[in-house]
């Protein structure tokens, strides 16, 4: 058997084969960190069921801008498979292009929930005006520090090119803060 195909070996295999399985521990990290963010969605996810039935709850409108600001962060996934796609290919000069490329959409997404915190400002919707507009302000407050490491990532990424291994970690991390954003937007809006 090739080191590559040995590369994921389950539990127990090894016995078999005589070799050690491999354990990518960067993988790994990232792996273990995602599943504490899930528990801290869980949580949060949690107290917005059980608070929502409460009669202080008023629900607050989905801006337009949200909407926008959604396909922006989905966007940025797409640009990031580019990446992903280019960094296999040893392209590095294109590498660098998309990573800009995302890494500005990222920093859109950022400005755009800065401004709806300012259009539900205008609306006289602030953190403590009611449950629904504090679960929004902490939510998404959270999700983008969250989104802001991930640009961390990016800047590290663009001055590395090169790093296929990085790369990937880093695309698995951004997608799963675009699910991450849409499951939020259902839980806050359609849920």
């Amino acid at each position: 058997m090739s080191h590559a195909q040995n590369q994921w070996i389950g539990f127990g295999d090894s016995e078999h084969t005589g070799e050690r399985p491999v354990v990518d521990a960067h993988r790994l990290g990232l792996w273990f960190f995602l599943a504490t963010v899930v528990m801290l969605f869980a949580g949060f996810t949690s107290a917005i069921l059980v608070r929502r039935t409460s009669a202080d709850w008023q629900a607050i409108p989905l801006l337009p801008l949200l909407r926008w600001n959604t396909l922006v962060l989905l966007a940025s996934s797409v640009t990031f498979e580019r990446v992903r796609t280019l960094a296999r290919r040893s392209q590095r000069k294109q590498v660098r292009t998309w990573l800009a490329v995302t890494a500005l959409l990222g920093v859109l997404f950022l400005a755009g929930q800065i401004g709806a915190w300012e259009q539900y400002r205008v609306l006289g919707l602030f953190l403590s005006s009611n449950p629904h507009s504090s679960f929004f302000y902490i939510l998404s407050g959270v999700h983008g520090a969250h989104l802001a490491g991930g640009l961390l990532g990016l800047g590290y990424l663009l001055a590395r090119p090169g790093r296929v291994g990085a790369v990937n970690l880093c695309a698995t991390y951004w997608h799963f803060l675009g699910g991450l954003w849409l499951y939020l937007l259902v839980m806050l809006f359609v849920v």
